[in-house]
């Protein structure tokens, strides 16, 4: 499935940059939310990452080039669990039509506003066949996100690098353009995983680095990129991986992660040697809003 396609020679740093507003909730599981997010009803609470990709779109710079929104259910179809993946119908659905989305624009690059993990899943693997064997991929997060139908928890958001790397649904996999070769992928920030799903990252050859490889330099990750060969990157952002006893972006708290300004070091250490070329924002849940939507429930003219 992989893809080693030479780069487009139009290609450069100035080219428009597609902004994906991905708003998926379905990939986060049913158990997650309940567990860290309690304090609002379920219903609104497991949408909360349709609010956070609204947030991000709002409050993030004016943007020149073109935007695409990937429409995602509200409702409650294809939220069962089928084939070790709760929501499949609904998270392979909407895989399809992001991918559709991207193909109308052809872009040199994607910005992707989530919505849970697994909306990077179609604009990498989309750049994956666009610059095959020079794009690495560095995924900023607390958790591996190496899970497969076969483990315990079954959230599609859990699973994103797994499918990245070639493993996991086969449904999944014969929608992607291409897939990485794990040698290609390090997962940055790692320090929170489920024991079925851990040892996936030594089986299948990716490269790990902890937060506390990371607190006073970012040389180990640029020196990996470096043996990589790669010129280019796609970055996965996932806010959990931001030290919760600092803030908590995500769903859950996870402590002792990286501090908020080493992770705006680290990007910006790997921008000035590699030309970025996809980027993700993931798994924000804007707690104040969701909360101040509670408040305004009902109230007139609105």
């Amino acid at each position: 499935m992989r893809n080693t396609t030479n780069p487009s020679t139009t290609d450069n740093k100035n080219a428009p940059t597609l902004r994906l507003v991905w708003p998926q909730w379905q990939g986060a599981g049913v158990e997650s939310v309940h567990k860290f997010f309690s304090e609002v009803p379920f219903e609104d609470a497991r949408r909360g990452y349709a609010v956070g990709s609204a947030v991000l779109n709002a409050v993030l710079p004016a943007h020149n080039g073109p935007t695409a929104f990937v429409p995602v259910s509200s409702d409650d179809r294809g939220l069962g669990k089928q084939d070790g993946i709760e929501a499949k119908e609904a998270v392979v659905a909407q895989l399809a039509t992001a991918l559709e989305v991207i193909d109308r624009y052809s872009p040199q690059r994607i910005l992707t506003l989530g919505g849970e993990c697994s909306v990077s899943v179609a604009p990498f693997s989309w750049l994956a066949k666009r610059y095959g064997d020079d794009l690495a991929v560095l995924w900023i997060d607390s958790h591996p996100d190496v899970g497969t139908p076969t483990s315990h928890y079954p959230g599609y958001h859990a699973m994103a690098v797994a499918v990245l790397t070639g493993h996991g649904d086969p449904d999944v996999l014969r929608l992607l353009p291409a897939t990485f070769d794990p040698g290609r992928v390090a997962l940055v920030g790692l320090h929170s995983w489920a024991e079925d799903d851990f040892p996936n990252i030594a089986r299948w050859g990716i490269k790990s680095f902890r937060p506390d490889d990371l607190h006073h330099s970012s040389q180990p990750l640029l020196d990996w990129l470096k043996a990589s060969g790669c010129s280019r990157v796609a970055i996965h952002f996932d806010v959990d991986v931001v030290d919760s006893n600092e803030i908590v972006f995500g769903l859950g708290g996870e402590p002792d992660g990286l501090a908020s300004n080493e992770v705006r070091r680290l990007v910006a250490d790997v921008s000035a040697v590699a030309d970025v070329v996809g980027l993700t924002i993931a798994e924000f849940i804007p707690r104040q809003v969701i909360r101040l939507q509670q408040v305004l429930r009902n109230f007139p003219l609105i």
